[in-house]
């Protein structure tokens, strides 16, 4: 059966703010539009990949044992609230009132709801693991919409949630939804690493990104260069630094005079010795959901604090910049702190890697003045947290290999949440013993809508996208390049029938416009193959069209569909 003209109208220009390739295509070839700011609809096109994309995603996750549910896009406020979420989520999580004044939320995430459909259901380990998940619209109030699909409000995502027994059990579902999520990505056809990374505002206790390694990627991230190991820059971890050359010589702890030495670079200057034996105070401003504190950071002077990490170490929502009255009304003395002479009520933390360093140099905390030969070895263990910000070139602490630094767009994230919302939210079952005991939490997501996006950013020229065959619209074209000419038609339309009946997902450019518009729309639109039906059907020949290379072949039309069906086994 003939489709209906298809609706798929192609622009020559995208909107000013679309930079990236996968935002400029997608909006000039007619798959989305855009209705506000970070809004988009899908037009037919899209929504073709949507859907290709959501049935990739639906088959192996119900290969993996799961099962789909629904869950309402609109949540009541006190869910979030018994999780103790509702309050520190940060503006991105959208509340709102109905005419009753009742408080509800427009999820970002279900957590909430999943621990409400299975609280009270499942009650014994009997019953136990489970693994729900649903495909559905979820909203995220971004400061900042950009990049289309890639950081929009409103999206499709797949997310998933499992209730175990144990954290044994949970182990082994984390390390099957990985395995799924591999099987996922790998049919779409990407590129992509899983990388130990931060688990945010979610929660838990471990988690790992999928990564599409793209050059307009919008997250660093750092693959060894000798095994697997890969990470994102916010969780990364590395093989401690080794000394660059012996440790300055000594006879104990001293105060010095260092009138107007205020950074690293004129202290190692003033000492002479290498920034490896100091150590770099960095102050910030610790905002918690019921207040604010000003905490110290300490780390080995040739290393840069990783915000991320230092956030999780002191437990705040984010840490913006300090003044310095702030700073001095904390008890820290800007340009010359350090951990040692410092008031009791100080907050500070210690990165790791200077736990037992010695001879190092610091701020004495008072103007003007650093101490030398300081042995970092009488603080307690909860002090030390791993602070740096790991580089390119630093050695992988897995392998001891080099770490290199790529670019890669977040598609999915697997958490293992433990019992961080079971435990507040009062669910329980009933354990082998009889005990009632918090149900153990995995989460699984996976950016749906972001995926057709993803996929352009990957696979692009400068003409347009280039699909695979698994999320293409169309895995065919058929170009009729003369619709006066009867010969031309008849055996386009006969080719297009055949490939019906064959179950081949073919698309016949029949439309009354302009050959070089035809082959215009073909390259932005990106199917992977296109037959032309031109002029050489005289001589009993057809074009036949590679997108990804623009390669084209002529073949006999007594062998056409024969390389069609090679070509789309």
């Amino acid at each position: 059966m003939k489709f209906s003209r298809l609706f798929a109208p192609t622009i020559k220009e995208a909107p000013k703010d679309a930079v990236l390739p996968s935002h400029i295509f997608l909006i000039r070839a007619g798959f989305i539009e855009q209705l506000g700011s970070g809004l988009y609809n899908f037009m037919p096109l899209g929504k073709m990949v949507l859907n290709k994309i959501t049935s990739v995603v639906r088959d192996e996750m119900n290969a993996a044992g799961a099962q789909e549910v629904a869950f309402s896009v609109v949540t009541p406020a006190e869910a979030w609230k018994s999780s103790g979420r509702y309050a520190v989520y940060g503006k991105e999580l959208l509340r709102l009132k109905d005419r009753k004044e009742n408080d509800f939320v427009l999820s970002p995430t279900n957590e909430e709801s999943s621990v409400l459909m299975v609280a009270n259901k499942i009650t014994s380990y009997k019953n136990l693991p489970l693994n729900i998940y649903q495909i559905n619209t979820k909203f995220r109030d971004e400061a900042r919409p950009r990049f289309g699909l890639l950081r929009g409000r409103e999206f499709t995502m797949k997310d998933a949630y499992s209730f175990h027994a144990n954290e044994a059990d949970l182990g082994r579902e984390f390390d099957l939804m990985e395995a799924t999520y591999n099987k996922i990505f790998t049919r779409l056809g990407l590129n992509f690493r899983a990388v130990e990374a931060d688990s945010g505002a979610i929660g838990g206790s471990g988690s790992k990104e999928f990564m599409v390694l793209a050059d307009n990627g919008e997250d660093d991230i750092l693959v060894c260069s000798g095994c697997k190991y890969a990470a994102n820059v916010e969780a990364a971890k590395r093989a401690p630094k080794i000394a660059p050359c012996e440790a300055p010589e000594t006879d104990g702890m001293m105060k010095f005079h260092t009138p107007e030495t205020k950074t690293i670079e004129l202290v190692a200057n003033f000492f002479k010795v290498d920034k490896f034996y100091t150590i770099k105070a960095v102050l910030k401003k610790a905002i918690y959901e019921n207040g604010e504190k000003i905490v110290a950071f300490f780390i080995r002077g040739d290393d840069e604090l990783q915000e991320t990490k230092a956030t999780n170490a002191c437990g705040a929502l984010e840490l913006v910049d300090a003044d310095e009255n702030e700073v001095k009304n904390a008890g820290f003395v800007a340009g010359f702190c350090g951990p040692f002479n410092l008031p009791e009520s100080a907050e500070f933390y210690i990165d790791k890697e200077l736990e037992n360093a010695r001879e190092m140099i610091c701020g004495a905390n008072e103007e003007n003045y650093h101490f030398i030969g300081c042995n970092v070895v009488s603080f307690k263990a909860e002090r030390f947290k791993d602070l740096i910000a790991v580089q390119e070139g630093d050695k992988c602490a897995c392998c001891g290999a080099k770490l290199d630094k790529t670019k890669g767009i977040e598609v999915g994230h697997i958490f293992k949440l433990g019992q961080k919302y079971s435990d507040p939210m009062n669910a329980k079952f009933l354990d082998e013993n009889g005990k009632s005991v918090p149900f153990f939490m995995g989460c699984y997501g996976i950016g749906v809508s972001r995926l057709v996006a993803v996929a352009i950013e990957s696979s692009h020229d400068e003409k347009g996208c280039i699909w695979n065959k698994e999320i293409s619209p169309f895995a065919l074209e058929i170009i009729i390049s003369n619709t006066k000419d009867e010969q031309i038609c008849k055996f386009a339309n006969e080719l297009y029938e055949k490939c019906q009946n064959l179950g081949i997902n073919a698309l016949l450019d029949d439309r009354n416009e302009r050959f070089g518009v035809k082959m215009n729309d073909y390259e932005l639109m990106g199917f992977p193959y296109a037959v032309l039906v031109g002029k050489g059907l005289a001589n009993g020949e057809v074009e036949f069209i590679t997108r990804a290379n623009l390669e084209k072949q002529s073949v006999s039309v007594d062998k056409i569909l024969d390389l069609i069906k090679e070509k789309l086994a």
